[in-house]
């Protein structure tokens, strides 16, 4: 089986991703993780996942924007996508990346982007999460949540994401806390060195374990993110010898992976909000999506072969 490491150099190889994002091939494979490539086809695809009982945060891709102009037009999508969810009366929020909204240009420039994007999310009784990318971003974005939740109206309406397999991450998530943020508890899907980030499953998954008790029973509401049965058994037995109601914390998972347990926890009573990704730079979301799991390579093949 191909190698993770090997799905993540790819994803940064820019010939690759080139090819892939303009060729019909690779919009069709890139189908099974990203729902497509237009806010109206984000739209019909979070109906969908409502129609399933699953709440949705909907998630323009792209990242590593070279010119502010395009952190711009970034930002122009996310206040439509946030018009038409309250419009259409969808079950969603919103998810963006900070290097999209131009924080390797000008760090003061993202952080009027976002605070903008809070604002207009907290007059509509929504949220935004910020999302969380490579390790050189981690501090950066984690002072740039806390200075936007900070702001006056915006208590409650912005969240981060804390990756399981760093090694700070015990001490992110008491920082976050002391602010009572909201987070999205995930394993981590870039390569970092083993002097920064847990190497072995086990470790990662030890990670995971504690962080999740420690948000469960924080008060705040949060998002355990995974599709691993084993984390979601340990969440679900940790939840319920707790006496943890079902309606203080949600599952996410991905738009694409394990559908049926999706269906499964919703069908138990579970809160369950699913990540819906579009967009034309899809090239290295869907990398890193092989990269967590790379038997979706066999999938993936099956389904091209029967078209």
């Amino acid at each position: 089986m191909i190698s993770r490491t090997l799905f993540i150099k790819l994803s940064e190889h820019k010939g690759l991703r080139r090819f892939s994002e303009q060729s019909w091939l690779g919009r069709r494979v890139s189908s099974r993780f990203v729902a497509g490539t237009t806010i109206d086809e984000a739209m019909t695809s979070a109906r969908q996942v409502n129609a399933r009982g699953a709440s949705v945060t909907i998630d323009n891709l792209g990242e590593n924007v070279t010119r502010e102009e395009e952190a711009r037009a970034c930002v122009g999508v996310y206040h439509d996508l946030l018009d038409r969810i309250a419009q259409q009366g969808i079950d969603a929020n919103v998810s963006l990346k900070l290097t999209q909204m131009g924080l390797d240009l000008n760090e003061s420039l993202a952080r009027a982007h976002v605070s903008e994007l809070v604002d207009h999310a907290s007059r509509m009784g929504s949220f935004v999460r910020v999302d969380m990318e490579g390790s050189l971003h981690t501090q950066r974005t984690i002072d740039l949540v806390r200075a936007v939740h900070a702001e006056p109206g915006h208590d409650g309406h912005v969240g981060a994401v804390i990756q399981a397999y760093l090694r700070r991450s015990d001490r992110d998530v008491e920082e976050l806390l002391s602010d009572r943020i909201r987070i999205r508890l995930c394993k981590g899907a870039y390569k970092e060195p083993a002097s920064i980030a847990w190497q072995a499953k086990s470790e990662v998954d030890a990670s995971f374990e504690r962080l999740m008790k420690t948000l469960l029973t924080s008060g705040v509401y949060h998002g355990i993110a995974t599709h691993d049965p084993k984390m979601i058994e340990a969440t679900i037995r940790f939840a319920k010898d707790k006496r943890i109601d079902r309606e203080a914390f949600e599952f996410q998972m991905l738009y694409g992976i394990r559908r049926d347990l999706q269906e499964q926890l919703v069908a138990e009573g579970w809160r369950v909000r699913v990540y819906v990704p579009f967009g034309e730079a899809w090239y290295p979301y869907f990398m890193r999506r092989l990269a967590e799991r790379p038997a979706n390579v066999l999938f993936l093949a099956k389904n091209i072969v029967r078209a």
